[in-house]
């Protein structure tokens, strides 16, 4: 994710619910409520892991009901299940199924509890279809900015960092919860439904237009689209072969064209330092300036509010293999995400005559006081208000660049791209981050660099 813009081994949700007991043991077969994340305690719900999301959405603007959705949830249950939770916030559930057999449920806040007619047994896997409709909120995070159900100038925009996906469907809505997805929208005739992974096919019927989008590989819940708009789209493919799908606002298109044509050659240049991409296709969703007050790692495909820069472009397309495929376990390890892409725009600037890595932190270390990059140490933001400020971008990668100047070039390059594979569609932390360091690189000293720079207070006393 880029902060707003100046108008600038695989966790399950049950394993990691576990610390509350939720999983079992208790004597209560109902899965958790949230799963205690440090930040969104009641993000998630405990007892299940999803595999798949089928979501069918219909779109009408101007009348009453402008979203009409159908959500199928194929999980498996982590336990003995009476009862389980999923998070929807606003919408009006209109019928509610556990196996094809109707479920009673209740609702409260974000939660909405669901009672199958029988109980479900530890390990069985479970399909809940959820039909529903309304008019979709807009959720304001703590740190102020807007996710959830976005209103467009010419359609709609679906964006779910952290907690925005429940606003559109019904889901384990934490990210230590990965499943794949098919997604399909039926439009207006003349607008575009645009998502992540392939459009698998896209007709026009009665003056409705359908786009079905498949994405095979594992998908966070806040990483899931939809974009609604007019779209000049292009289709090409890499040098490699990996499909490229580029949607634009046709505001957008002249000012967008120069840095969306460098895509494939930053693809390349990634590919080069990061290691193979993961996932099935790439490209980008450009919609017009204030439709959204961020750019956003959207899996597969980007979005960006107006048209980015090249570093935008760099930072957003790292995300795919740090934060998209490797997956935070919870947001307080948002600086896996937002601490590699930012050292991927200093790498990009570094091979591109640009200022060194090493430029850049000297002059980010020469800033004083408490304020800006030494708030608080990158590994423990202060609150859910602060996962996205500087210290989890701009410190989070001078953690990266410390450890590469005590290791070398070489060796840094073999971690980095190690780390992307050893977790590749899969979640971690940071503690798994420090310790695949030191395993990587034996008999060198980390314990200042963890101390000072990753979890300690205030400005480190040297560089």
């Amino acid at each position: 994710m880029s902060r707003p813009l100046p108008l600038l081994p695989t966790v399950t949700a049950c394993a990691l619910a576990l610390v509350l007991t939720a999983c079992g043991g208790t004597g209560d077969a109902r899965g958790s409520a949230g799963v205690g994340d440090p930040y969104f305690p009641k993000a998630g719900n405990g007892g299940y892991d999803v595999s798949h999301y089928a979501l069918s959405l219909d779109y009408a603007p101007d009348t009453p009901t402008p979203l009409t959705g159908t959500a199928t949830i194929t999980a498996r249950a982590g336990q003995d299940l009476s009862a389980f939770d999923l998070d929807l916030k606003g919408m009006e559930v209109k019928s509610l199924t556990v196996q094809g057999r109707k479920a009673r449920w209740t609702r409260t806040g974000q939660e909405l509890t669901v009672r199958p007619s029988a109980a479900l047994a530890e390990g069985e896997t479970f399909r809940t279809t959820v039909r529903y409709s309304g008019t979709p909120a807009t959720i304001t995070d703590p740190d102020g900015s807007e996710e959830g159900w976005l209103s467009t100038a010419d359609g709609a925009l679906a964006l779910g960092e952290p907690t925005g996906s429940m606003a559109w469907f019904p889901g384990n809505d934490h990210p230590s919860d990965k499943a794949t997805y098919d997604i399909t929208v039926t439009v207006p005739k003349g607008l575009r439904a645009v998502s992540n992974g392939e459009l698998r096919t896209e007709t026009t019927t009665d003056g409705r237009t359908t786009a079905t989008w498949r994405t095979t590989q594992p998908m966070a819940t806040y990483l899931a689209t939809v974009a609604i708009g007019h779209y000049d789209i292009t289709r090409t493919t890499l040098r490699n072969g990996l499909p490229v799908y580029v949607a634009v606002d046709p505001h957008e298109a002249a000012a967008s064209r120069k840095v969306l044509a460098r895509l494939p050659e930053i693809m390349e240049w990634e590919e080069y330092n990061f290691g193979p991409y993961p996932f099935s296709s790439t490209g980008a969703i450009v919609d017009r300036q204030g439709d959204a007050g961020y750019a956003l790692e959207t899996q597969n495909r980007p979005f960006f509010p107006g048209a980015p820069d090249t570093a935008t472009l760099v930072h957003e397309l790292a995300h795919q293999w740090y934060g998209d495929s490797v997956t935070p376990k919870t947001w307080r390890d948002m600086w896996l995400n937002e601490g590699f892409a930012t050292y991927a725009e200093w790498l990009w600037s570094e091979d591109h005559d640009g200022h060194t890595a090493q430029q850049t932190f000297d002059a980010l270390y020469k800033r004083d006081g408490d304020a800006g990059v030494w708030a608080f140490p990158p590994a423990k933001p202060t609150s859910a208000a602060h996962i996205s400020d500087s210290p989890v971008y701009e410190r989070g990668a001078m953690v990266l660049h410390k450890i590469r100047r005590t290791v070398g070039d070489a060796r840094f390059y073999d971690i980095i791209q190690g780390w992307a594979a050893a977790h590749r569609h899969g979640n971690a932390d940071t503690a798994d981050f420090t310790a695949y360091v030191e395993r990587m690189a034996p008999g060198k000293d980390f314990g200042g660099i963890w101390k000072d720079w990753l979890y300690g207070d205030g400005k480190p006393a040297h560089p």
